[in-house]
């Protein structure tokens, strides 16, 4: 009688070992795959944006400096200016900050802005 119910202990364990190595197998991989590929996106994204408002303040301001002759100035204020917009751009992209152009609506959905009545 003990050597069936081992036999049967072994079986089961051994179908156990396979379901679990089956979902260890698929799950984590499968899902850990796609949570980052989408943070390596996020982060690419994000600091595309925060680089590229540096650059363009970088660019005017130096172009500012060089036909006008201010240098250093322009260069300092639109580096300035650049970062500002390369943060705000970050935080609009996270939904920190509302997209422009988005009013407050009322309660029947229209906005509220005076139509000059």
């Amino acid at each position: 009688m003990e050597d069936g119910r081992s036999e049967s202990l072994d079986a089961r364990r051994k179908r156990l070992d396979a379901e679990l190595l089956a979902r260890r197998k698929v799950e984590p991989e499968a899902g850990s795959n796609r949570q980052a590929s989408k943070g390596y996106a996020l982060a690419v994204k994000l600091s595309s944006e925060f680089i590229a408002g540096v650059l363009v303040g970088v660019i005017l301001g130096y172009m500012f400096d060089r036909f006008l002759g201010t240098s250093p100035w322009g260069l300092i204020v639109f580096l300035l200016l650049g970062f500002c917009a390369g943060v705000l751009n970050i935080l609009r992209s996270t939904g920190a900050v509302a997209q422009p152009g988005t009013g407050r609506h009322d309660k029947s959905g229209a906005r509220g802005e005076d139509d000059g009545k």
